[in-house]
């Protein structure tokens, strides 16, 4: 069984069911379906599994969830990750849309278009 261990210390099972909830705030009124929702959960799961470890840190369960969410539905992921990172002024959304312009244009460049 997976656990997560709490900023508190409190550990918990791991449920993919929380990390859906979780998303399907930052993604409302976002053209994110629920299919989405269960895929994205299904990948950060997976992602967590693969490190082989017993206990994982929820601070982890946040980060495994930035990529795939940001692959997802932009906008989304930046709603999210202002509010795991706790983004406290307009600079930090800055960084990180700018983050997000230079990922998307390596992209493209890596798609030769």
């Amino acid at each position: 069984m997976l656990a997560v261990v709490k900023r508190s210390g409190v550990t918990e099972p791991f449920s993919r069911e929380k990390v859906v909830t979780g998303v399907r705030r930052a993604c409302q009124g976002r053209p994110v379906n629920e299919d989405d929702l269960q895929q994205l959960a299904q990948r950060v799961e997976d992602a967590i599994r693969s490190t082989g470890a017993a206990e994982i840190p929820s601070h982890e369960v946040g980060l495994a969830i930035l990529g795939p969410l940001r692959e997802l539905d932009e906008v989304a992921y930046l709603r999210f990750a202002s509010v795991y990172r706790s983004f406290s002024s307009i600079e930090d959304f800055e960084k990180e849309i700018a983050g997000l312009r230079a990922a998307m244009a390596k992209k493209a460049e890596r798609e030769g278009t």
